[in-house]
């Protein structure tokens, strides 16, 4: 089973760690912003890096930027992979992608498959919403969540859709994660593009294409 750690210095992480610990093996681990703004005085606890260098992947929710750059180099060479869920700025992101195995996905919900074994593992179960629905008549009577997004919305919406008749099922669905609340807008409130718009169209398409398989 994949080993896995949450990690954040700030109000982010919590729910994807609840959602992500109930398929994997999965640390919740915060860390304390840096008081100085002295990139050469930001220390991490020798004990947190030796727990994170035995993780396969790294999902990071750190907003202090030389925390999170400082935790990037400390650990690129020991992970499998180091998925960066909240960064500031298209030269930040550039700069730490630099390594192969560091992602920084626009939204946490629109991780998809790549070439690499521990990857697709995790994306297996996280990523773009993919769910099934059954229809009693033109009623949901069960949605099934094939993947999730990490924050567990997926999981929201398809309940609440149980009952829900299929026509419009895929803007309701929309529009239910903005009751999760989906925090996407908050995690980029440096740039001008919605992303909580964009997690809502990831499961308004999850729901379209729900509707078309179950139409075959």
């Amino acid at each position: 089973m994949l080993k896995i750690a949450v990690v954040t210095d700030g109000p982010y992480g919590d729910r994807a760690f609840d959602t992500i610990c109930k398929e994997f093996d999965c640390d919740f681990i915060e860390l304390e912003k840096p008081e100085s703004i002295l990139m050469e005085e930001i220390e991490i606890a020798q004990e947190i890096l030796e727990n994170l260098k035995s993780k396969d992947i790294i999902i990071s929710y750190v907003l202090h930027p030389d925390l999170l750059l400082e935790l990037v180099e400390q650990l690129q060479d020991y992970v499998g992979w180091i998925i960066v869920g909240a960064w500031k700025g298209e030269g930040f992101k550039n700069q730490i992608e630099k390594y192969d195995n560091i992602v920084c996905p626009e939204n946490m919900c629109d991780l998809e498959e790549s070439g690499d074994e521990v990857f697709n593992e995790f994306v297996s179960k996280f990523g773009k919403p993919i769910v099934q629905i059954e229809l009693i008549g033109n009623k949901v009577s069960k949605v099934h969540v094939l993947r999730s997004s990490p924050c567990g919305s997926t999981f929201f919406v398809a309940q609440e859709m149980i009952g829900e008749d299929v026509n419009n099922l895929p803007i309701k669905a929309g529009l239910k994660v903005q009751h999760y609340p989906c925090r996407a807008s908050k995690m980029r409130l440096f740039v001008d593009e919605c992303k909580k718009e964009l997690a809502a169209n990831f499961h308004k398409d999850a729901f379209e294409n729900a509707i078309e398989i179950n139409k075959l």
